[in-house]
């Protein structure tokens, strides 16, 4: 046997050892996908959720994302967020369009939907849901200092119960309709076509508020300030009602 052959033989046994070594660590898959199986989430972690319909959103009751078995699943790991591709296979009648994800507690939440609405309630942390043709519709939801965002196009946002310590909404077609539990430091709430609505709890600080309607009637019966106040809220519409009062 040549030196050649014996050093490319060393080699290639090498290779072979070091594979399974590879595919542990995820090394041969570049993009981090994980595959249908579900991760353990850890709170302060955040989950992102993908599909071409829409979504429940639950609380979870332990440490993993539960995702509906009718609906195929695809799990990857991008910088900081776990990632959850949604899908249907064609002509499956038996795929909701509306799957249920059930989500660890304080686990943050994005979703990006299209054609069908978001439905959220009991979650304990940041969300930012975002659909094009459906309602947003949340319940119980967010934290106290917790950022959330609720933005549909064709369609209308609820919220009832809803804690935030920046809280933003919006829609072209449809109402916002929000009932707060706290009294968040950022609002704005705004549509085109459609009526705005703000409930606040009782004993809510002074806010720096800007109401603006075209065609319709704006009521601002919360405690105002003067401008600069540390807590701000702008509502907005073009052909609707504005209004901003305790609940």
């Amino acid at each position: 046997m040549s030196s050649r052959t014996f050093t490319h033989g060393r080699r290639l046994a090498a290779l072979l050892m070091a594979a399974p070594l590879v595919a542990a660590c995820g090394g041969g898959d570049p993009d981090g996908r994980l595959g249908p199986k579900p991760p353990e989430l850890a709170r302060g972690q955040r989950l992102v959720v993908t599909t071409e319909d829409g979504v429940r959103l639950r609380p979870s009751d332990d440490g993993r994302a539960v995702v509906d078995p009718r609906v195929s699943s695809r799990w990857s790991h991008r910088e900081d967020a776990w990632v959850l591709d949604l899908s249907c296979e064609e002509h499956d009648e038996r795929c909701p369009r509306m799957p249920v994800i059930d989500v660890p507690g304080g686990v943050s939440v994005t979703v990006t939907a299209r054609n069908a609405g978001i439905d959220a309630a009991g979650l304990s942390a940041e969300m930012d849901l975002r659909t094009v043709n459906g309602d947003v519709t949340v319940a119980r939801s967010g934290g106290d200092d917790a950022t959330v965002r609720l933005v549909t196009r064709n369609g209308s946002v609820r919220a009832s119960g809803l804690s935030s310590g920046a809280l933003r909404a919006e829609t072209v077609n449809g109402d916002v309709t929000l009932g707060s539990a706290t009294s968040p430091a950022r609002l704005t709430a705004t549509t085109e076509n459609g009526s705005v609505r703000v409930a606040l709890p009782s004993g809510t600080p002074s806010y720096d508020v800007t109401a603006t309607t075209r065609n319709g009637r704006t009521s601002v019966t919360v405690p105002t300030a003067a401008e600069g106040a540390r807590h701000t809220m702008t509502l907005g519409s073009v052909n609707g009602d504005v209004t901003a009062a305790h609940g």
